[in-house]
């Protein structure tokens, strides 16, 4: 195993609530041992890149209802093929070559876990996501 290998899930963060155990599917197992850690990581990263879509898209987020904005982050993360490609991306960079060979192995499934935990991560993060923070 090279140093990437060793290093790479050694500085993601350990969630207590995610637990793997054996009667759970590969997905499932995935899901908690390797997504979630890498999103949790990667979430002041996909806060930025997320603030940056909303500047993109004219900042008309920030004069929506707070039902809209949860419209608005579900549409950008499940209808905008490019920028989802962009998160997944971010999230699968941080993966090691033996996690990405599993991820490879039933990809569609568990690009759904990894874009349902996105979107919830941003919609709990929504206040970071504020007119006077996105400057």
């Amino acid at each position: 195993m090279n140093h990437r290998e060793n290093e790479l899930p050694r500085l993601r963060p350990e969630i207590p609530s995610a637990r793997v155990s054996e009667n759970m599917s590969q997905d499932e197992q995935f899901q908690n041992k390797t997504l979630r850690p890498v999103i949790r990581f990667q979430n002041d990263l996909l806060i930025e890149v997320f603030r940056n879509y909303i500047k993109k898209h004219k900042n008309s987020f920030f004069t929506y209802t707070v039902e809209r904005k949860f419209s608005f982050i579900e549409n950008a993360i499940q209808r905008d093929i490019k920028f989802r490609n962009s998160l997944k991306g971010i999230i699968i960079g941080q993966f090691t070559v033996e996690e990405y060979l599993l991820y490879i192995e039933n990809s569609s499934a568990l690009n759904k876990r990894m874009m349902n935990i996105v979107k919830e991560r941003m919609f709990s993060n929504i206040q970071l996501l504020e007119q006077e923070m996105a400057y």
